[in-house]
């Protein structure tokens, strides 16, 4: 079988760039595109010079239209509208999309749910094995411990981070609910302030916290009376995520029009 080829959106930032030189280090897999948004820095540059390496002949565009034509898929760390627009896209010229977005709103991804009826969409709040792994922990967790342990999920990011909380920490209070079998949206307890009053039975609580450069922190806290379990995770290079999402195109490939998750693509269930 011939390379799969995939286009970057966000090229010339800090997570393109590294989608871009994993791409050349991984087999199976060449770079077919660089996308950004229109204004942004970067347009018309050399992609494969923007992520340090040598010249890769793929000039970044604001385009996608060109791109998606001549592509097998897509690897998307971009906004939700610009991954909704993309979906779209992806559906009508039925490639891959894989998407790293965080923030999507129900909105959102309905309209995802549309298009993966054209197209084979894989997204994740995160993409890495380990925080898959942690996923399927908190799921069974979540099940044996019951509510008599109040769950608490952790997640600190980066300075420059604009949604609260993580996309990972969404993923992980998804599984929680999964495991107690409610629905996280009615259980969700996301900001304390003031005289809150006592903890509510069966929420799940969220606390986020932004500073420096960190890439990804999670934890998730089972407290109960005289004990207390943490399951966590530290995120220490950003590549992680690129080198799940090379193996989440990976194994769309060939795989029927559908809205998967990386634990499909991890068999994970």
């Amino acid at each position: 079988m011939s390379d799969m080829r995939l286009v970057v959106t966000g090229a010339a930032g800090r997570m393109g760039r590294t989608l871009i030189k994993a791409i050349s280090e991984t087999p199976g897999v060449t770079l077919a595109g660089a996308l950004e948004r229109p204004g942004a820095p970067g347009l018309e540059q050399d992609a494969g010079v923007l992520a340090g390496l040598p010249a890769l002949g793929v000039a970044i565009t604001d385009d996608p239209l060109p791109l998606l034509i001549g592509a097998d898929g897509i690897l998307d760390f971009s906004t939700p509208a610009a991954s909704v627009e993309l979906a779209g896209l992806a559906a009508q010229a039925r490639i891959v999309h894989v998407i790293g977005t965080t923030g999507l709103s129900a909105a959102d991804l309905s309209k995802l749910e549309a298009a993966a009826r054209h197209a084979v969409i894989v997204r994740s709040g995160n993409m890495s094995l380990g925080v898959n792994l942690l996923a399927a922990l908190v799921r069974m967790a979540a099940k044996a411990l019951g509510e008599e342990f109040d769950i608490e999920i952790v997640d600190m990011h980066h300075r420059m981070k604009v949604d609260a909380p993580s996309g990972t920490a969404l993923m992980l209070g998804e599984a929680a609910a999964l495991g107690r079998g409610v629905d996280l949206e009615s259980h969700a307890a996301r900001g304390r302030d003031g005289v809150t009053g006592a903890r509510q039975r069966g929420d799940i609580g969220f606390a986020a916290l932004r500073g420096g450069g960190v890439i990804g922190d999670h934890s998730v806290i089972f407290a109960g009376d005289g004990e207390r379990l943490t399951l966590s995770h530290q995120a220490e290079d950003r590549s992680l995520f690129a080198r799940g999402a090379l193996k989440a195109a990976l194994w769309a490939r060939g795989q029927k029009p559908g809205l998967y998750a990386m634990a499909d693509v991890l068999g994970l269930g």
